[in-house]
């Protein structure tokens, strides 16, 4: 790099600092991947191996606040990316939305949540799934979340740190948009649009800043412990499902040439992420980034906030 920096000419010299930090950014998502997919790989390894032995606090047992719903006033409002330091291209333009009165609920779901939708026959019942999904889950075979496994009646989940006992205080993570939509279905709740998700984080003043992110090194969704008035988890931990298509902002110009294969070019059959997860590094993450998943994938640290009407 120092080598190829000393060649840039005075006039590229923006450019070529654009075309780095991009690259830096990217590097840190190829960073939490490879933790989710070296997960991944030891899942389907025989003898379980743990990618770290030192995971005790996985365990952590805690008094999850009581599940209560925030409200937020609808309106206009302003979302995307604003002010100074790197975004991507697809965190803008700014642009003005409507959104109608609504509601988030104050935590993520729980593990000990959706077990009892998995216990309710949620996987066998066509009633709770959109029509792709309940093919999915034919075909597929899916019982529960990806990882978990059931041994002698007890609950189960492979993680960075082995096999480990289901904790039941733990956000649920590893699921589809296809399982967190049934799951709002059954719960009589629904998933946040995305615009929603950015104007509740924009009001509660949402930070990473001390949030459960790589630099944490939970190497996991943690449970959340007291207050049941404020708004937890909104940064960090596992990535949060929106109801909203992954498509251009108003205004959107996808890049001419090798920048336009980065984002653009995805904006069709995937589902916008918001939050980050422990996976993330910390100071990559905003309140405007916009992470996107087809909608059966479930190896990311992805979860679920239900939001509703009020």
């Amino acid at each position: 790099m120092c080598e190829l920096i000393d060649t840039i000419q005075e006039d590229a010299w923006f450019a070529f600092c654009d075309l780095v930090i991009l690259a830096l950014n990217h590097e840190q998502q190829h960073q939490e991947l490879l933790l989710t997919d070296l997960k991944f790989i030891l899942a389907c390894n025989p003898l379980r191996p743990a990618y770290l032995d030192n995971l005790d606090h996985l365990n952590l047992q805690v008094d999850v606040p009581k599940v209560k719903a925030i409200a937020f006033a609808g309106g206009v409002f302003e979302i995307g990316h604003t002010g100074q330091g790197f975004h991507y291209d697809n965190e803008g333009p700014v642009h003005q939305v409507y959104v109608h009165d609504f509601a988030l609920q104050n935590r993520l779901v729980t593990n000990r949540e959706y077990l009892a939708f998995v216990e309710d026959s949620g996987y066998s019942n066509f009633e709770w799934w959109l029509s792709d999904a309940w093919r999915m889950v034919q075909d597929s075979g899916w019982q529960a979340p990806l990882y978990w496994e059931q041994h002698d009646s007890e609950w189960y989940e492979f993680t960075l740190g082995g096999l480990q006992k289901l904790n039941l205080d733990a956000p649920v993570c590893h699921v589809s948009y296809y399982e967190a939509e049934a799951f709002a279905y059954w719960s009589g709740k629904r998933l946040p649009t995305e615009a929603e998700w950015e104007v509740g984080a924009q009001q509660v003043n949402a930070e990473p800043c001390g949030g459960n992110f790589y630099d944490a090194k939970q190497f996991h969704p943690m449970p959340v412990a007291h207050n049941e008035n404020v708004m937890h988890q909104l940064m960090g931990d596992v990535w949060e499902w929106t109801t909203s298509g992954y498509l251009p902002y108003p205004r959107y110009k996808r890049f001419a040439g090798p920048l336009g294969e980065y984002n653009g070019k995805f904006m069709i059959n995937q589902m916008v992420l918001r939050g980050g997860s422990c996976a993330t590094s910390e100071n990559h993450i905003r309140i405007t980034y916009r992470n996107f998943f087809k909608p059966d994938k479930r190896w990311q640290f992805k979860g679920i906030r239900l939001a509703d009407r009020v």
